[in-house]
């Protein structure tokens, strides 16, 4: 993550790629991971921490994207702050529910 974010270091005035994309597809790894586990192993009180919070949580960045919008909106680009966040939110929910059918149709198929 900071390796594709150090590439494309984002300027308050334009969009954030390196965290947009990382985090959606965190998003759908967490769909993946958390679907797999609920439906194909046994339930274990480490598993889903580890592979939800742990994994996809130290690939994705939910701390920079606040900051990032943060900067946006001190540098005046409130629109472009507002549609940064819905379409994280949007964009990150549909990626865990692509996650999330992918494996359920994987699944169908076996």
């Amino acid at each position: 993550r900071a390796g594709f974010e150090a590439l494309a270091a984002p300027d308050p005035g334009h969009w954030p790629w390196p965290t947009f994309v990382v985090n959606i597809v965190g998003a759908f790894l967490l769909g993946v991971f958390v679907t797999r586990l609920l439906e194909r192993l046994p339930l274990s009180s480490y598993r889903r921490p580890f592979l939800g919070t742990g994994m996809c949580g130290g690939l994705t960045t939910f701390s920079t994207m606040q900051v990032e919008t943060l900067k946006m909106v001190e540098h005046g680009h409130y629109g472009l702050a507002a549609l940064y966040v819905a379409a994280s939110i949007a964009a990150g929910l549909v990626a865990v529910y692509l996650g999330t059918a992918l494996v359920r149709r994987i699944r169908v198929f076996r």
